[in-house]
């Protein structure tokens, strides 16, 4: 049985770069100031939807919510492997916490239409929330399954998975639709294949060749790449038929009180020998200040 697939994911500052210059004079992160990547986990749950595909047949959907800038990780997308891509982007989007996000990710899977699988990443690296997934079937009213590492069984419209749990892990089965959430250790991201590369290096979305080029020049280009596969839909929130007052900042149930910065000064210090004894010493002092144990 072939499966409709959708696959969330989201383009992130690469946070193992995090310098001074990363941050900005309110705390918050300076994401001009990082290179951005596709959410690692984001490529695993990629990877699985298209492991499905080749064992059971199907077609697989990437949908990424963010600026213009976010059909980077779209493109990888169809170069790896995806049969469609879609950016959801508005300006009316911005400032969106988690909820916001769920429901405009939700509003986004509805106008697609139906679907067996949605999979998206355990969480991301700038938010490490891990709450989009279960917010986006929160919103959908679908079952999930999270932090995935391997789908044991898929036969019709159930699915029997194996998620990973602090010491062990659990079998779960369940109906379709659902929603999985992948996580790092369930499998190894193929790279880009070098036929796919080349034909979807092209693929765009209507505002990076309105960017580019003007006019009619502009817009014959957009037909040109629609004829050929490689126009990168973009969808607004009329486009998602999504309430405006439900999303971005305004939809938005978070809000963020007081920002601290800390500033870390060196204090006194002594030094320990290097010595069993030494050792022993600094352990009992410290568990004598209830700084451990």
């Amino acid at each position: 049985m072939p499966y409709n697939m959708i696959v969330l994911a989201k383009q992130v500052p690469d946070t193992k770069n995090i310098t001074g210059e990363a941050m900005t004079a309110n705390g918050t992160v300076n994401r001009s100031a990082l290179p951005a990547i596709f959410n690692p986990e984001d490529l695993n749950a990629l990877e699985m939807a298209l492991s499905v595909k080749e064992r059971h047949g199907g077609h697989v959907t990437v949908i990424t919510m963010g600026p213009p800038p976010a059909a980077e990780i779209l493109r990888e997308s169809l170069m790896r492997g995806a049969d469609a891509a879609i950016l959801v982007s508005d300006r009316r989007f911005a400032a969106a916490d988690t909820l916001a996000t769920a429901y405009a990710l939700g509003c986004a899977i509805n106008k697609i239409g139906p679907y067996h699988i949605i999979f998206c990443g355990r969480q991301a690296i700038d938010g490490d929330t891990a709450q989009i997934g279960p917010q986006v079937a929160g919103k959908l009213n679908i079952p999930q399954i999270t932090y995935v590492e391997e789908i044991r069984e898929l036969h019709g419209n159930a699915i029997t998975a194996r998620r990973n749990i602090e010491g062990g892990y659990e079998i779960i089965q369940t109906r379709l639709p659902a929603l999985l959430t992948v996580v790092a250790t369930a499998n190894e991201p193929r790279p880009p294949a070098a036929k796919r590369l080349l034909q979807y290096k092209k693929a765009r979305t209507a505002t990076e060749i309105r960017r580019a080029m003007q006019g009619a020049d502009a817009e014959k280009e957009i037909e040109r790449l629609a004829d050929r596969g490689l126009l990168i839909r973009e969808w607004s929130v009329e486009d998602i038929l999504a309430d405006e007052g439900s999303c971005g900042i305004a939809g938005s149930a978070t809000r963020v009180m007081k920002i601290q910065s800390v500033v870390l000064t060196a204090g006194s210090h002594r030094n320990v020998p290097a010595t069993r004894d030494g050792i022993v010493s600094l352990i009992q002092e410290l568990i004598e200040d209830h700084a451990i144990g």
